[in-house]
């Protein structure tokens, strides 16, 4: 059993607005570094990006303290409701995965109350309320319990350290 954190993370409304501008790609990659660093957090990408790209495609345009992360790619789509949330679902139960989450802008594919989900406004991507959420989450031990909610899934992400 891995006992690792594992972030499951797509890009497009996440880590760049969805309707990004060439210059805008990628542009919330700096915050969300500056959150992992000196966390043991690996990265899988659920990303769409991974039906156009291959994995050495998506990598080449990734700093190396986020490659240095990545263990690879979810599995094939998944038709039907819940997508993304059942892709993940495979490769964390495939990896038996204990403490993950998804970074992910589509509410629409996670079901309701997913307390694994942070979801971000697909508008601006990643911003400070999903970078806190993302602490807590990675560094449960040095915070204080969070007073108020936030979108994940409509939980906090103060789950004592699990």
């Amino acid at each position: 059993m891995n006992s690792a954190k594992t972030l499951f993370l797509d890009f497009d409304g996440v880590l760049h607005p969805n309707l990004a501008k060439p210059e805008e790609l990628l542009k919330q990659l700096p915050p969300m570094s500056a959150v992992l660093e000196g966390c043991d957090v690996r990265i899988v990408i659920s990303s769409s990006w991974r039906f156009h790209h291959t994995l050495d495609e998506i990598l080449a345009q990734l700093p190396a303290d986020i490659c240095d992360r990545v263990i690879g790619t979810t599995g094939p789509v998944v038709i039907g409701q819940f997508s993304r949330w059942n892709e993940i679902l495979a490769y964390v139960q495939r990896h038996k995965l204990k403490d993950w989450r998804a970074l992910d802008d589509s509410a629409f594919e996670f079901p309701a109350g997913c307390k694994e989900l942070i979801l971000c406004d697909g508008s601006t991507g990643i911003g400070n309320l999903e970078l806190d959420l993302l602490t807590k989450w990675l560094r449960p031990r040095f915070l204080n319990p969070p007073q108020a909610t936030g979108r994940a899934g409509g939980q906090l992400l103060n789950d004592g350290g699990k």
